[in-house]
């Protein structure tokens, strides 16, 4: 209880054996996952991990990869991985950050936001103030092809 403080979560799962374990986790964990199993960067642990990504996250659904285009371009330029939480990715973009990731061109994770209506816009204010991000929204007055 001490670990985790007055704000923190605990969760109580059952064990698939014998042996009690315990997970502190700092930051935030949300239950969405990877948008492709091909974005899994440790096949096995079936994890996609990131070392120092940048960070998008827009409350809109992607399908189009000339949305995010100019955010790819300074991604592959710096040659820095990308985190990308958004309603959802499909489509087109989907495939395009899939086959960039096979070639090895970059590497990009794309994530479906966690929450629903108003409470999905709260978690992404949220994820954007841990991370030390920005929101992008229509109802700012923001879009992704001019941030």
């Amino acid at each position: 209880m001490e670990r985790v403080g007055n704000d923190g979560v605990i969760t109580i799962e059952e064990s698939k054996g014998f042996t009690t374990e315990l997970e502190v986790v700092e930051g935030m964990q949300f239950d969405r996952g990877y948008a492709s199993p091909y974005m899994v960067t440790d096949s096995d642990k079936m994890e996609a991990v990131l070392e120092n990504p940048y960070i998008l996250i827009t409350d809109k659904k992607i399908t189009n990869i000339q949305e995010i285009l100019p955010v790819l371009e300074q991604v592959v330029q710096q040659g820095k991985p990308l985190l990308l939480i958004a309603e959802d990715v499909e489509g087109e973009a989907l495939a395009t950050l899939v086959v960039n990731k096979l070639r090895g061109t970059f590497n990009a994770v794309a994530v479906k936001a966690p929450g629903f209506g108003d409470r999905r816009k709260a978690m992404l204010e949220d994820i954007s103030v841990l991370t030390g991000g920005e929101l992008i929204t229509e109802d700012l007055g923001l879009d992704l092809k001019s941030n």
